[in-house]
């Protein structure tokens, strides 16, 4: 073939290859997931969500998009949970604190030092444990578990004192969760515990309605805490998981390759986030310190001490097995 003809060719080929690109690029998706986040695109939350969204493009050749929405903008997380399960929201991510209130067994990841660090919740979560968990909310939340993302570790901050010892909880009056066990946990760490809705939280301790919260340090920084607690106590008392769902409906109205699409999506995107988690973990922790928050790193086995009679009296209801497989789970 003559050369001219052979670049011809080429460059008619070279310039197909750029139109397929460009069009595919250019093309509207067929579907477009919304997905729910309390916190912001730069999040650790938001760091997942959007490796989601750039992987389900990808694998299905841009048919498939999301569309996030942060900071709560389609309600409180346990709205978002029972709107995904009543097919009014597509999916979201959302922390477990709601879903004891409809799992029993989901207040396992209420009850306190359960977990030693990441890789023994990772190695929890990934194995048939968190599979039948995920299972649980299918069958009782009508909600697809795509993938066991995080929130991390909770710390307390209070703008009352240093919290060296739970001794020095004593007086300190503590918001918490909805969650009775979360209540009975800081009671036994001598503090006074009430319950409190999220969007109460902040302006409660700035008018000094409460003087103590809990969260993981992104949350800490993402809403401010800083502005109106002084001391940071990395008491690392609960691991709370994130999970990214989608409603079951929806997700069983999808062909079985695409929800095959959704799945290694959400897998691919797994690691990326937790790693994100754990990175933006401590450059938050520097961050607050250099805010001005005072930060304490306590001996933990006196606050693992005294909240053993909560998992003792919990341990039943989230059931026995349950609590001691997590709790032992080699790793």
């Amino acid at each position: 073939m003559p050369s001219s003809i052979r670049n011809f060719h080429l460059a008619a080929l070279t310039g197909a290859i750029a139109l397929a690109t460009s069009t595919s690029i250019l093309a509207e998706p067929e579907r477009v997931i919304d997905v729910s986040l309390p916190l912001g695109p730069e999040s650790q939350q938001g760091v997942g969500v959007l490796k989601f969204g750039e992987e389900l493009e990808r694998l299905s050749d841009g048919r498939l998009a999301i569309e996030p929405h942060y900071d709560n903008a389609l309600g409180a997380e346990r709205e978002v949970i029972e709107g995904m399960g009543f097919g009014t929201i597509d999916a979201g991510i959302a922390s477990t604190g709601p879903m004891g209130g409809f799992v029993d067994q989901f207040l396992l990841f209420d009850l306190p030092y359960i977990f030693e660090n990441h890789e023994h919740a990772y190695a929890f979560l990934d194995s048939e444990y968190g599979d039948g968990l995920a299972q649980l909310a299918e069958e009782q939340m009508n909600v697809k578990f795509l993938a066991w993302m995080e929130n991390g570790f909770r710390h307390e901050t209070n703008s009352v004192r240093p919290i060296e010892t739970p001794s020095d909880l004593e007086g300190i009056n503590h918001r918490t969760q909805e969650s009775r066990v979360q209540v009975d946990t800081w009671e036994a760490l001598g503090a006074n515990a009430t319950p409190m809705a999220w969007t109460e939280v902040y302006t409660a301790l700035q008018q000094g309605v409460m003087d103590s919260q809990e969260n993981p340090l992104a949350t800490i920084y993402d809403v401010n805490f800083y502005e109106v607690q002084d001391y940071l106590n990395m008491t690392q008392h609960v691991y709370s998981p994130a999970p990214l769902m989608m409603g079951l409906d929806l997700f069983n109205s999808f062909s079985e390759e695409d929800q095959a699409i959704i799945m290694e999506a959400a897998q691919i995107a797994l690691p990326v986030q937790r790693k994100a988690s754990q990175e933006l973990e401590q450059r938050y922790l520097d961050e607050l310190e250099k805010l001005g928050m005072t930060v304490t790193h306590p001996d933990l086995a006196p606050f693992r001490e005294a909240v053993k009679p909560v998992i003792d009296e919990w341990a039943p209801t989230v059931g026995k097995d349950l609590v001691d497989a997590a709790i032992n789970y080699e790793y």
